[in-house]
């Protein structure tokens, strides 16, 4: 039996407005990312589904419980489904971190998988995690609809990863605040149904830097 499972991306941050790398560090849901989260919340009220999960992480820990909130549903918090660390970069613009730390900056825009950035984790570190997660939530609720409230980089990666697309390769698709992508779980594969889906929202929202 496949396991339908909703990957949702948190709500807008007040650091993903100011377009900092935030990593394992944290800021709250901007006012925008409070109304994504909700309309997020309203659409899943109509939608019946087994469990909630989310990252540790407070921005999508936010992002879950207002939907649990309008679900009932428990949050199922695992430090599994955390962004990447970026160490060093944390807290960064993008230009700040090529400013200060350029040589790291390089190798990091490189995308390369196993490439750790310091103080922080790689690329393939973060997604071996996700990809035992998703894996074991899936087997746990065959044939069942599950909701899970990540973050940008990890569903960067793992749609590469579903689709067989070589990890370094620049990405050439939105991952958005508050996004819906849906991906069906049998016997130890990812399928992937639905990415991107905004329907839910009035405006679009932005990107991670």
């Amino acid at each position: 039996m496949k396991t339908e499972l909703i990957l949702l991306r948190h709500g807008e941050t007040e650091w993903n407005a100011l377009g900092l790398l935030q990593g394992h560090r944290d800021s709250p849901l901007s006012t925008e990312g409070l109304r994504q989260a909700d309309a997020l919340a309203a659409r899943l009220s109509t939608l019946s589904f087994s469990a909630l999960y989310s990252s540790d992480l407070g921005r999508a820990l936010e992002t879950a419980r207002r939907i649990a909130t309008r679900t009932g549903h428990e949050v199922h918090a695992d430090a599994r489904l955390r962004e990447r660390g970026l160490g060093l970069l944390e807290g960064l613009t993008r230009d700040e971190a090529r400013q200060r730390h350029p040589d790291i900056f390089g190798e990091y825009s490189t995308n390369a998988p196993d490439y750790v950035v310091p103080g922080g984790e790689s690329t393939s570190q973060r997604l071996s995690h996700a990809v035992e997660c998703l894996g074991e939530v899936g087997q746990r609720h065959a044939g069942e609809r599950v909701v899970v409230v990540t973050h940008g980089g990890v569903l960067s990666s793992f749609f590469r990863h579903s689709l067989g697309i070589p990890p370094n390769t620049p990405r050439a698709f939105s991952v958005r605040n508050a996004c819906w992508n849906q991906f069906d779980y049998h016997q130890g594969s990812f399928v992937l149904v639905t990415w991107g889906d905004l329907t839910h929202l009035h405006a679009t929202s932005r990107d991670d830097p």
